[in-house]
């Protein structure tokens, strides 16, 4: 069933304040519960006018008062935080072998994460055991439909088109060359952002990982296949067509298969009698004493070595960051064995500062993650 033209203007994709009021919505979620004077010292904004911002996000029920911050001195004042329950947010992420819905509320918290027991091959039917799970989940956390203010989609691939159709992975054929945007807004009556898992796991991290402490890294996100995303600043970066991070492209044709795609890590350890046939498995019950594990890193780590390099060369992160599926045992003994660039000889014996290589900071399925606090990014921060 299509959406009329009156019914598609109900899919509002305007951000939910202006830009000054996002600015101080993304200051209490970095900080929050603050103080209104702290607040202002985040800000160029003078204090009357941050007050006022204020006082108005207060009035539209998107921030609350709290309790006091203790140890000032004098009388001190209720700190400012969000509210939570003032809207809602969905993701949901496709991978090879997994469907993954996730809820977070304002405050980004996340309020349910939950994968669904069927692979994702079919689309039709994949979207019909979606719209049954999201109203279960509706009620169960009482979550008012009125509320939600966007779908964040995310999927495997890149994108081909001016409509952001996606190229997608062999097991995910009936999901690629799909104009998917109005299928998923008829379906689920929400304005829709489509972004690749990649890119939605780096937005994940940006909001609820490493984030936290860095403003500018590059996210690793080894899935079936392998790719990436760029935050640059706390924004992330999608380039001009929308596939920046697709760092298997620097790979040629002859190097395909010693790219860290975890496909073929699987295949090796199929090689060696190792009997793992999914990308879940192989994260569930990685064991870096299994036959082939050696093999995979001897032929993959000189790839993974000339990315880190070239990342740290054109943009100077502060993190470079191994997430998407990664098995984090898998994470750890290839961060062990990364070649530096700071290891080459320099001039004066002095190199220069270089990015820190660590695990995804982002607890659960990190590009469902991102798929749901995309539309409160679009919508509600910076």
């Amino acid at each position: 069933m299509t959406l009329d033209p009156k019914k598609r203007l109900m899919l509002d994709r305007r951000p939910l304040a202006s830009g000054n009021e996002r600015m101080i919505l993304d200051i209490v979620r970095r900080y929050g519960p603050i103080s209104r004077a702290s607040i202002t010292g985040h800000t160029n904004l003078t204090q009357q006018s941050v007050h006022r911002l204020i006082d108005g996000l207060l009035e539209r029920g998107l921030l609350r008062t709290g309790a006091p911050l203790k140890g000032t001195r004098g009388q001190p004042s209720p700190t400012i935080e969000l509210v939570p329950e003032a809207s809602y947010s969905l993701g949901i992420s496709i991978n090879t072998d997994s469907v993954v819905i996730c809820i977070a509320d304002f405050r980004c918290d996340i309020v349910v994460e939950e994968k669904l027991d069927m692979l994702p091959s079919d689309r039709k039917l994949t979207l019909a055991a979606l719209s049954l799970a999201l109203e279960r989940l509706f009620g169960q956390y009482n979550i008012p439909r009125e509320k939600l203010i966007g779908l964040g989609f995310s999927m495997s691939g890149f994108f081909v088109s001016q409509d952001r159709a996606f190229n997608a992975p062999e097991p995910l054929r009936d999901w690629s060359l799909v104009d998917l945007k109005p299928i998923l807004e008829d379906r689920f009556r929400l304005p829709v952002w489509l972004e690749n898992n990649a890119t939605t796991g780096a937005i994940g991290e940006s909001l609820r990982g490493v984030g936290s402490w860095c403003q500018t890294f590059a996210y690793l996100s080894f899935n079936y296949g392998f790719g990436g995303g760029l935050v640059l600043g706390g924004q992330p970066f999608y380039g001009f067509y929308g596939n920046a991070g697709e760092f298997s492209g620097i790979y040629n044709p002859d190097e395909s298969h010693k790219r860290p795609a975890l496909q073929y890590l699987i295949e090796t350890l199929q090689k060696n009698g190792v009997e793992i046939h999914s990308i879940e498995a192989l994260h569930r019950q990685f064991d870096p004493t299994w036959p082939g594990v050696e093999e995979w890193l001897v032929r993959t780590m000189p790839q993974v070595d000339r990315l880190v390099a070239s990342l740290i060369a054109v943009i100077d992160p502060q993190a470079i960051v191994f997430g998407g599926q990664l098995p984090r045992k898998l994470g750890q003994m290839m961060i062990a064995r990364i070649h530096m660039p700071s290891e080459r000889e320099h001039r004066y014996g002095v190199g220069p500062q270089e990015a820190k290589l660590v695990l995804s900071e982002t607890e659960g399925d990190p590009a469902a993650i991102g798929a749901a606090l995309l539309p409160l990014r679009m919508r509600s921060f910076y």
